[in-house]
């Protein structure tokens, strides 16, 4: 059978570092071969028309050449640009967020089309909701489930008792959570308020057409969010770079003040 040297593949750009004098090495999530790394040559020159569409966040349509080390984009054609992203700062440092966690759990070891799919639409809506927080938690919790780290949150992961409407503990070590009982007696479980866990509880049980309406109050988004990142950064066992530029961000509303 004869060897194929290039394909074409769709891709969303999660990132790229300068190379040489012209290059970039570019970090891609593909749809059909998964997370992959592959070099634009040249195409920080001027006259470069590949440029526009490698930028981070773009899905784009692209033909690579194989190489002996990295693969090389040999054209590259934007299917999305997602410019709605870049025009307003937050929704641009939760982009960025989702990217990196995305990023961070995943190796090139093959097709997962179902997070290719998962990026594609966070972007999208992302791009054009108005409850971006309700769409980078539906994210959060859809990741966890592809990536094989479901957190129980329905049963207590110690003794197996139904989860009541009352505040519940959170263990990272066994993922999951711990009823009041066996919550209480370990150190490492962190305190979790009822209505917390009910929009997270939510969000994983419901499909994305019952939760795109959501508007998760100020409070217990916080809270959420907090928790989420927090068993993130468990499992990485390293933190996250973007929540600071998104907390920062917040901090200055117009992202112009010093």
């Amino acid at each position: 059978m004869r060897e194929t040297h290039s394909y074409r593949t769709q891709a969303i750009v999660l990132g790229h570092i300068e190379y040489g004098e012209a290059d970039r090495i570019i970090k891609l999530f593909t749809a059909e071969k998964g997370k992959i790394t592959a070099i634009a040559k040249g195409v920080r020159k001027i006259r470069s028309r590949k440029a526009g569409h490698l930028e981070p966040f773009t899905r784009a349509s692209l033909f690579l050449a194989k190489g002996r080390n990295l693969d090389i984009i040999t054209q590259a054609e934007t299917l999305d640009s997602y410019i709605g992203l870049r025009e307003d700062l937050e929704r641009l440092a939760l982009a960025s967020y989702v990217v990196e966690v995305v990023d961070r759990f995943t190796y090139e070891e093959g097709q997962n089309i179902g997070i290719f799919r998962l990026l594609a639409n966070t972007l999208s809506r992302l791009e054009t909701l108005p409850n971006a927080e309700t769409v980078v938690h539906y994210y959060e919790t859809r990741l966890l489930d592809l990536l094989g780290f479901r957190p129980q949150l329905f049963e207590c992961v110690n003794c197996g008792s139904q989860i009541r409407e009352e505040d519940q503990f959170f263990s990272p070590l066994t993922g999951g959570v711990l009823c009041p009982k066996c919550g209480s007696s370990q150190s490492d479980a962190w305190s979790v308020k009822k209505d917390t866990l009910r929009y997270w509880r939510h969000m994983q049980r419901s499909k994305w057409q019952q939760v795109e309406s959501v508007v998760i109050p100020n409070v217990i988004e916080t809270r959420l969010a907090d928790l989420i990142q927090r068993y993130l950064t468990y499992l990485l066992e390293r933190s996250l770079n973007s929540p600071e530029f998104l907390r920062e961000i917040r901090r200055k509303p117009d992202g112009l003040e010093s």
